[in-house]
């Protein structure tokens, strides 16, 4: 996702997350056409609108569009209620694809949320669903988290 510039130590995970839902959506974010979202401890929502330039050699989205979304909700979702000073490391990724993404799917929703949390390591959910609600993909990762006291 996007770099933030205030990446300080002092931020939380929630503070970092909020101002990257906020915007301006650059590098990674403008690449996978992130234009919203919203985030709260423990879970966090992207809001894309696919392009052509999202496009596989049959004319659907390519699967990677749908697992980097995810991957960054998921992540994010995680990251969202470390303290400052705590990040995390993807350990795991399982993507599942429910329905084919394509040029009239319209705006998409990628919905992290943690389902399990310890001290080292955490678990989160997302979903990938259309503009009209129907879900299009489904995952779930495990994180690492690294520097918690």
């Amino acid at each position: 996702m996007t770099a933030i510039a205030d990446n300080t130590p002092a931020r939380t995970g929630l503070e970092l997350m909020q101002a990257l839902v906020a915007g301006p959506h650059r590098g990674m974010s403008a690449l996978m056409g992130i234009d919203g979202g919203s985030a709260g401890e423990g879970w966090v929502i992207f809001l894309a609108t696919p392009g052509p330039q999202h496009l596989n050699p049959i004319g659907t989205v390519h699967g990677g569009f749908a697992a980097t979304l995810l991957d960054s909700c998921m992540a994010c979702a995680v990251h969202s209620a470390l303290p400052a000073g705590v990040g995390y490391s993807t350990i795991d990724l399982n993507i599942s694809y429910i329905k084919a993404i394509t040029p009239t799917s319209g705006r998409v929703t990628a919905r992290g949320e943690i389902i399990s949390r310890g001290k080292r390591v955490a678990t989160a959910r997302g979903t990938l669903t259309d503009s009209e609600g129907r879900l299009l993909a489904t995952g779930t990762t495990t994180c690492l988290i690294m520097g918690a006291a």
